[in-house]
């Protein structure tokens, strides 16, 4: 990826508040919402697109705006009338963290994360189409990405790494364990077949996509074109961004 346009993402970043000791006063911790919301927080541990447990992320918890929060428990409410739950794979993401990522993508490619999460593109455009942002939307605390479950769902045994399997864009059957109904794609899967409306998702993934657009989108939260996995819920001060690292919740 050419200086100039990394030049421009640090000074982007370079903007982002300082951190603070505390959690902003309207943060909450999701399970204290409604503790019947699967959490699978990718990026406290190896099992995600880096490879690595990500700064910022000291403890496998969602963290969320309270408004956001309740929002979501509503959202859980009217899934499990179809017999589904909701499953947060990330929720607040700290300053640092997205640091991080603008790290890793200058780094030496690592053909195992490439076969599983983007293969098809070359590291260098993850940034420019969109997948993965300088500046990112998850630091104001109102925006979450997630998929559903059948409520029966058993638990998977988390992965070691991202390359448990096949390709993010392999049949349901080829990619890595997941509780997930079929949406077509894995998680953090940076390929056009993630896009909302992509052309190659037809059936029952594309129905499963549909399901859960529209339970969002019922309690107000808005998608992003690019991730189908991807939502955001609006609120006052939209462009402030946070850096306080996850911590366990009190008194655990």
């Amino acid at each position: 990826m050419r200086a100039p346009f990394f030049a421009l993402l640090l000074s982007a970043l370079a903007a982002i508040p300082a951190s603070a000791a505390e959690m902003p006063k309207d943060f909450v911790y999701l399970s204290d919402v409604d503790p019947s919301i699967e959490q699978d927080m990718r990026y406290a541990g190896a099992d995600n697109f880096t490879g690595r447990k990500v700064p910022g992320y000291d403890a496998p918890e969602c963290v969320l705006v309270r408004q956001a929060a309740e929002a979501l428990k509503a959202v859980q409410a009217d899934v499990k009338a179809k017999g589904l739950s909701l499953k947060v794979y990330d929720c607040y993401r700290p300053a640092e963290a997205v640091a991080a990522f603008v790290a890793w993508s200058k780094a030496t490619d690592d053909p195992d994360s490439k076969a599983v999460h983007y293969p098809a593109l070359a590291k260098a455009e993850l940034f420019p189409q969109g997948y993965i942002a300088a500046v990112s939307g998850h630091s104001r605390g109102a925006t979450m990405d997630l998929t559903l479950v059948p409520l029966d769902a058993d638990p998977v045994q988390p992965a070691t790494g991202g390359n448990a399997l096949g390709a993010c864009t392999a049949p349901a059957a080829g990619r890595e364990a997941d509780t997930s109904i079929d949406m077509g794609t894995g998680f953090d899967c940076f390929d056009p077949l993630s896009h909302s409306s992509a052309a190659g998702i037809v059936d029952e993934a594309g129905r499963h996509r549909a399901l859960l657009s529209t339970a969002m989108q019922r309690r107000g939260f808005i998608g992003y074109p690019r991730e189908w996995w991807h939502f955001a819920f609006p609120r006052d001060g939209a462009a402030i961004r946070f850096d306080v690292p996850i911590r366990p919740r009190p008194n655990q």
